[in-house]
């Protein structure tokens, strides 16, 4: 179900019936007709599995099953509010970042370390973002949460970009990432401190990055 934008803080979504979604508990604004909310201990479409592995990265985002019919307005904390809409490719995103989604996408669990190695797993432990990452896959709507908007830019073969780690919100496509350094690039162009890493991606797809390094 597509997600309408009311402003760039609050989206709309269609509840039809026989049909579901997900979304963060406390997402929920205000809504029109019979749509019930459920609190959700399967963690989505991916089952008991999907959530064991979010447990244990100490990673479970709550979430809650809205079903019936009608409108429901949906926000949270103010953050600006990003649609991305996905045709059958994953979409890799933090759990804490998820604002609702559509009940027909496939949900999982990735090791981040599978990605880039060992520093796939610096990663997680220098950004403050988890080992574990969450995926959604197949077709439908995603609305992800930043500070202070989004830009989405093109990832293409042969041409990597590097984000800063802080402001990484989420990525699709056939993309790897790793982890670099860079002596004084943080101190010198980002605005955060100590050491400097850059994520570097590459391959086939996109990635999504957020106006501002402050976490959710």
């Amino acid at each position: 179900m597509p997600f309408r934008e009311i402003n760039s803080r609050m989206v709309e979504a269609t509840v039809l019936p026989g049909q579901k979604m997900f979304s963060q508990r406390g997402a929920m604004l205000a809504y029109r007709g019979e749509v019930s909310f459920t609190p959700n201990i399967q963690g989505g479409q991916g089952g008991l599995m999907s959530m064991i592995g979010r447990r244990v990265a100490n990673e479970a985002t709550p979430l809650m099953t809205v079903e019936g019919s009608g409108t429901v307005m949906f926000g949270h904390g103010g953050h600006h509010i990003q649609v991305i809409n996905l045709a059958g490719d994953t979409l890799y995103v933090e759990a804490d970042r998820l604002l609702a989604f559509d009940g027909t996408l496939q949900q999982g669990t990735m090791f981040m370390g599978s990605q880039g190695g060992v520093m796939g797993m610096v990663r997680g432990q220098v950004t403050g973002q988890g080992l574990f990452t969450t995926t959604l896959k197949g077709h439908g709507a995603v609305a992800v949460m930043a500070h202070g908007g989004v830009i989405e830019v093109p990832i293409t073969p042969g041409r990597e970009i590097h984000v800063d780690p802080q402001a990484y919100v989420a990525h699709h496509g056939d993309v790897r990432n790793k982890l670099s350094t860079a002596l004084g690039w943080r101190d010198m162009v980002g605005r955060g401190s100590g050491e400097a890493f850059q994520l570097e991606l590459s391959g086939s797809g996109a990635v999504y990055v957020q106006a501002s390094e402050e976490k959710l």
